[in-house]
């Protein structure tokens, strides 16, 4: 297949999918249940996202497999994979072991899925992963006529020989020269498997390999090469993530306007009665600050009270002011009473942040651009949200999503300025 130099992205996209017409595509994702280092860390949250989460939008969004797959022994797992667009396979006592290998529960797939051609394993815990690096790769296989295609990472590292205690051996060097020591400007690096992922066909699986017949690599830049292998990562991936990591197919950097719950988000979910009979809500001053923030970046947040669930006027008006929200009491079915408010603004669902507590905002929590629910929501509710908080509703949930909308929108910013910085170069 020739391309011209004319040829768009698109056009790259709609020949990649002409020529999967001929060859069965599957992405799939090994997450066994018995992780020794994190329980159940494929699943565990990161940056409001399950582990697993990442990889599976970044697959499925690519739009370039005919099937996205977990393989698991866990039902937990397997619930979070399906909820996240996924087909489960229930691998086998016999690859669920400790000593298994990743060849051999993939051996297992491709015995139960013939019709499959070409399989990218994807590593669980890469979730830095986007999808243009799956085009990429990909393109290598179906347009350049490679058999295998792996991911890896340019590294500066000088190595040296490893000298076993209590030998009397001297360390060497490895891949370098001490006597012309270059400058790392002066030095390309090595490239070095990143494990975020691996194309190759299904005839080399049963052959007993991953790499093999017409062999290469993907490279990725360093910042979206993140594996979590202990605990102690975690906090470090999560910045990582939050800067890198890919959020869907709608770009944050447009949201204008935050829908957010009073009942459960803004406040615990209790309404304290005084002896003279007056409604009271506790809310968080952290809660606050963080609407205020969102406030001075031009962003209009409206608080949202439930006909189902009423709070008094004059609380409401106490809410406004306390705020500088406005305060709006919608239905069972929010949704109904907010598309007319977005028509009215000119904005659409992608412009829009939304944190919800319950199952009355599911609709909602699945339209928005951003949307958030606290880590104490219900799992119908965390199931619909693209990020779910640490914190729990009025104690701090509001803060931790406003800081959220505010990194990504600087994120889109600095990706556009990037993008200018790279055409003017031309």
């Amino acid at each position: 297949i020739f391309l011209s130099r004319e040829n768009t992205a698109c056009d790259v996209d709609e020949v990649l999918r002409s020529d999967q017409g001929k060859r069965h595509v599957v992405a799939l994702i090994l997450a066994r249940g018995g992780s020794k280092g994190i329980p159940l860390k494929n699943i565990k949250m990161l940056a409001g996202v399950p582990l697993i989460g990442w990889v599976l939008r970044a697959a499925v969004d690519s739009e370039m497999f005919d099937s996205v797959w977990v393989s698991t022994d866990h039902d937990q797992i397997e619930k979070v994979a399906k909820s996240w667009g996924a087909r489960v396979h229930r691998r086998s006592a016999e690859v669920s072991r400790d000593s298994s290998t990743s060849l051999e529960t993939i051996q297992e797939f491709v015995t139960l899925n013939p019709e499959v051609d070409v399989i990218c394993n994807i590593q669980a815990t890469s979730p830095c992963l986007h999808p243009f690096h799956l085009k990429g790769a990909l393109e290598m296989m179906t347009l350049q006529g490679f058999d295998s295609v792996f991911s890896v990472v340019r590294r500066h590292q000088f190595r040296w020989q490893e000298v076993k205690k209590g030998s009397r051996k001297l360390t060497e060097p490895l891949n370098l020269d001490p006597a012309k020591r270059p400058r790392r400007q002066d030095w390309d690096g090595e490239l070095c498997e990143n494990g975020s992922f691996y194309f190759t066909t299904s005839q080399l699986v049963k052959e007993g390999i991953l790499q093999g017949g017409k062999v290469s690599y993907y490279e990725m830049l360093p910042q979206y090469s993140v594996d979590i292998d202990v605990d102690i990562d975690w906090p470090v991936a999560e910045q990582r993530v939050l800067r890198y990591g890919y959020f869907g197919r709608d770009t944050p950097e447009v949201v204008r306007l935050m829908f957010c719950n009073v009942s459960g988000c803004l406040t615990e979910g209790r309404i304290f009665l005084s002896v003279s009979g007056e409604d009271m809500v506790s809310i968080n001053t952290k809660d606050t600050a963080g609407i205020r923030m969102l406030q001075r970046e031009d962003v209009e947040v409206v608080l949202l009270t439930s006909s189902e669930d009423p709070v008094s006027q004059s609380l409401a008006d106490k809410l406004a002011t306390r705020t500088g929200c406005q305060v709006l009491q919608v239905g069972a079915e929010p949704l109904d009473d907010l598309q007319p408010i977005l028509k009215e603004k000119n904005l659409e669902w992608k412009d829009v942040a939304y944190i919800g507590n319950g199952q009355a905002d599911v609709r909602c929590l699945n339209l928005a651009g951003l949307s958030a629910v606290p880590g104490d929501a219900p799992v119908v509710a965390i199931n619909a949200a693209k990020y779910t908080c640490h914190e729990r509703g009025g104690l701090g949930a509001v803060k931790e999503f406003c800081e959220h909308i505010l990194l990504q929108k600087q994120k889109a910013k600095s990706q556009m300025e990037q993008e200018h910085i790279d055409r003017s170069s031309f």
